[in-house]
């Protein structure tokens, strides 16, 4: 599967603007190929949580999740955005969710992992387990930002059978390790592919890394972007977890070769 990641610079609370960018990238990724475009986290409101949590409204967040599965519907391309819940502004969580190209939505993940005080002071995190879903072929993986930071939550998709795991972020303040080094290794050490989508430039006064990244599972960086705007492509296949041992001269059989009851063990002790 040929997938497209989104990487450019929202404005705050310009709705409109940023779903711009998204249709415009859709129409790109479609014409090069591409099956499903990841876009970054809360990229259609801009990342700015206390902005968001004082004026953007519950039928604000409703109406930009319509207008995103318009988007998917009429570029004829799978979409992963996010936005904030829909409830109380009080009570939200940030979410990541996977739109079909007839503008279904097939998975919604609540991010689990908040960062940051302002993050923290803003949305509420959530606590169901990671969805995966069946898509063009492949079983797919959804996480949003610093949920993929957790060995965790990459090895729980990969349990149930990720081939990809798709990741909207917002990366900022230089934190380059993780593109460079945790996005290869969650990807090796889970065998399977991670499309890590973030935003670049500066928005509400943070600078975001840029860098998005594609890692497969060997680790080895399938695409990977600058810090300026760009549409990253790259091919994604299926895990290589489940094969057998002796198929599979980049590493050993991880998910299958866990030990869970005696992590357990280890843990209550």
């Amino acid at each position: 599967m040929r997938i497209a990641l989104l990487q450019d610079t929202a404005v705050p609370l310009d709705i409109n603007h940023n779903l711009s960018l998204i249709a415009r990238a859709a129409e790109r990724a479609r014409s090069a190929g591409a099956e499903l475009l990841v876009t970054p986290e809360l990229f259609a409101t801009g990342y700015a949580p206390a902005m968001i949590r004082e004026r953007v409204s519950t039928e604000t967040v409703i109406s930009a999740r319509e207008r995103l599965a318009d988007i998917a519907r009429e570029s004829q391309i799978a979409l992963v955005h996010s936005l904030p819940g829909d409830g109380p502004a009080d009570a939200r969580p940030i979410q990541g969710t996977l739109v079909s190209p007839s503008g279904e939505t097939l998975a919604v993940h609540t991010k689990v992992h908040l960062f940051g005080p302002e993050e923290k002071d803003s949305f509420i995190p959530g606590e169901d387990a990671p969805p995966v879903v069946e898509f063009g072929g492949l079983t797919l993986g959804l996480l949003v930002c610093y949920d993929v930071e957790f060995p965790e939550m990459v090895r729980e998709v990969a349990r149930r059978g990720a081939d990809v795991v798709l990741v909207p972020t917002a990366l900022a303040g230089g934190f380059t390790g993780v593109t460079s080094t945790l996005i290869p290794a969650r990807a090796l050490e889970n065998q399977l592919t991670v499309a890590y989508s973030n935003h670049s430039g500066e928005e509400a006064g943070l600078v975001f890394d840029g860098a998005s990244v594609v890692a497969g599972p060997d680790g080895a960086v399938l695409a990977s972007a600058g810090a300026g705007p760009e549409l990253l492509l790259a091919e994604a296949g299926p895990a290589e977890g489940g094969r057998a041992p002796e198929e599979s001269p980049d590493g050993p059989w991880y998910v299958q070769d866990r030990r869970p009851g005696l992590y357990r063990r280890w843990a209550d002790a």
